[in-house]
């Protein structure tokens, strides 16, 4: 599977919605995607399998996606959505690259996010990119009224973390055998 990354358009707003629904179906209210395109705030981006679309129709298969505000430095991961038939391809991880990455265009201090104590693998793939805990927010969930952890990565953009990140991203390359565009190099 060739996975690529963009970011997200107004013809992709269905098929966003179909995957929010299906991966946080207890999530009320849904959020408005046509309103986030226009947040000067919101950044999300879309993946699609290069296999699975047809350029000529620009007619893309849209996978998973992703998106964070960007608030006062702070970029605060907003989701991150992978259809089930495509979990376990490292498709979650490439959308956490990605949003790094565009956290680190937008010269982001610090990156955050809330995960469910219960989502164990999140909580291990966010560690391996250097979010660490550093509070809870009680009841945080409202489907169950399950906790957040509350993990956060500091300066992801010193040398440090570059060299850091660097490494992962060819780790990611070498074990999926595929490239990664920085945002920047997005279509």
């Amino acid at each position: 599977m060739a996975f690529r990354l963009r970011p997200m358009r107004r013809e992709d707003l269905s098929q966003v919605l179909d995957i929010d629904l299906s991966c946080f179906p207890a999530m009320m209210p849904v959020p408005n995607y046509q309103t986030e395109l226009i947040n000067p705030l919101a950044h999300y981006i879309v993946a699609f399998d290069d296999e699975l679309t047809t350029y000529q129709e620009n007619d893309y298969i849209i996978i998973g996606f992703a998106g964070l505000w960007m608030l006062a430095g702070e970029a605060h991961i907003i989701n991150i959505a992978v259809l089930e038939a495509f979990r376990g391809d490292g498709l979650g991880e490439l959308l956490l690259i990605g949003l790094i990455q565009e956290a680190q265009k937008l010269h982001a201090t610090m990156i955050t996010l809330e995960v469910r104590p219960s989502n164990i693998a999140a909580q291990q793939l966010y560690k391996k990119y250097g979010l660490s805990e550093r509070g809870r927010r009680r009841a945080y969930y409202t489907d169950n009224r399950e906790d957040a952890i509350i993990m956060t990565l500091d300066d992801p953009d010193s040398q440090a973390y570059n060299a850091s990140f660097c490494a992962l991203k060819q780790a990611y390359e070498l074990r999926w055998q595929r490239d990664i565009l920085s945002t920047n190099q997005l279509k």
